[in-house]
């Protein structure tokens, strides 16, 4: 449809510049210039498109994607100067109103048509713009029916200027050139910030930063940063997680972190994330215990059937109890360690002490980017901290029991 559209805008722009460059109507040639600048917009932006699809090199690792934005950038230029030697004409035309020999039937019936080709172009691209959901045809809907009232204005100064009524055909031809002029200004400047990489876009940027927030074992985000390239996206940013997540792990977040936004977004064409510890050296933990007893609670012996659960966040100078939570799943025989886990994952775990804890509740901890780290049972939660803040606790890296006993235990 798009296509459609820019070739039917072509014709009547080279039948508008013909029929008035015979017949003598500035006007005519105006509003020729003004839907020939429609097309050299429409010309970059496909030849920008055309030039992108093309295949990375060893001299152009990142790709074409710019073509259409630097061809974009000169033919705006282009439309400017025109749009300019536009102004120029109609002011001259304002003060000096040149004789028309006969009726102007030919520039009339070009404007006419005109008319009623934009609104027929405008109706189309609408519907189908509404039936695909498409914003570019809407968008470009929306200047068809400009192009409608345009043609009228145009057709209305060719009557007038062969009455020779002063300052109505100068007065047209400005209009029109200050369009010319507004198109040109908008493609130059808006192809001149993609150029330097301004981030045009502040509403996705904090869409994106909300998304990566949400992401389980992410403490945080910083300098998120967006830069177009033709028709695609690329996104950078830093991303903050537990000091005592391992690099293997932080590799896996940041993975996990590029698939999101890559599959949230069709015209994001590259992620790179960078992943750094928080600068918070505060971190959280559950602790399964046998009774609430604030930092003298003693831990109890398997992860899964803990009467009870403390949830402490602690640094290098104090630790706090965050919450505890009763275990209400106790009387149930299968996977209470799973039901739990879904219970407080909210909390943003960064580890958990446990001394047993089964293949399940091991793997979904993991896969969350929570460390487990052993204890013994009958410890309190104030020793367990100053053990660990002394590097004397041993990391569980597998899970203690298999999946069949764990389908008994939890």
């Amino acid at each position: 449809m798009a296509f459609l559209a820019a070739f039917a805008t072509l014709i009547l722009a080279v039948t508008k510049g013909i029929a008035g460059y015979f017949y003598g109507s500035e006007i005519l040639i105006t509003d020729a210039f003004h839907s020939g600048a429609d097309i050299m917009a429409i010309f970059a932006s496909g030849f920008g498109l055309w030039l992108a699809s093309k295949k990375k090199t060893t001299r152009f690792p990142y790709g074409f994607f710019k073509a259409e934005t630097l061809v974009t950038f000169i033919i705006g230029l282009f439309i400017i100067w025109v749009g300019i030697e536009m102004v120029k004409n109609g002011y001259h035309k304002i003060f000096h109103v040149e004789e028309v020999k006969g009726f102007p039937f030919v520039p009339m019936a070009v404007s006419f048509i005109s008319i009623v080709a934009a609104f027929f172009i405008a109706k189309k691209e609408k519907a189908v713009g509404r039936m695909i959901n498409s914003q570019s045809l809407l968008i470009n809907a929306q200047e068809s029916f400009l192009d409608i009232f345009i043609s009228t204005v145009v057709l209305a100064g060719i009557l007038f200027a062969f009455l020779k009524i002063l300052y109505v055909e100068g007065t047209v031809i400005i209009l029109i050139a200050l369009l010319i002029l507004k198109l040109g200004i908008e493609n130059a400047w808006a192809s001149l910030l993609v150029l330097m990489d301004a981030n045009l876009d502040p509403e996705l940027r904090n869409e994106i930063e909300k998304k990566i927030n949400e992401i389980y074992g992410v403490k945080g985000t910083g300098e998120v940063n967006i830069r177009e390239s033709g028709p695609f996206k690329m996104v950078e940013c830093k991303i903050y997680t537990s000091p005592t997540l391992p690099l293997y792990r932080a590799h896996e977040l940041a993975d996990k972190t590029e698939a999101l936004i890559m599959t949230a977004y069709e015209d994001i064409e590259s992620v790179f994330i960078h992943v750094e510890p928080t600068i918070s050296k505060e971190v959280s933990a559950l602790i399964p215990v046998k009774d609430i007893n604030g930092l003298d609670s003693k831990v109890f012996g398997h992860f899964g059937r803990a009467p009870y659960y403390i949830i402490v966040r602690f640094n290098e100078e104090e630790t706090k109890i965050e919450d505890f939570y009763y275990n209400e799943y106790l009387d149930e025989k299968k996977h209470i360690g799973i039901k739990v886990i879904r219970a407080v994952i909210g909390h943003k775990l960064d580890m958990l002490f446990t001394s047993q804890i089964g293949e399940i509740s091991f793997y979904m901890l993991k896969d969350n980017f929570v460390n487990i780290y052993k204890i013994q049972e009958d410890m309190t939660v104030r020793e367990i901290i100053k053990r660990y803040q002394t590097a004397k606790l041993e990391e569980i890296t597998v899970p203690t029991h298999t999946l069949e006993e764990s389908q008994i235990s939890q």
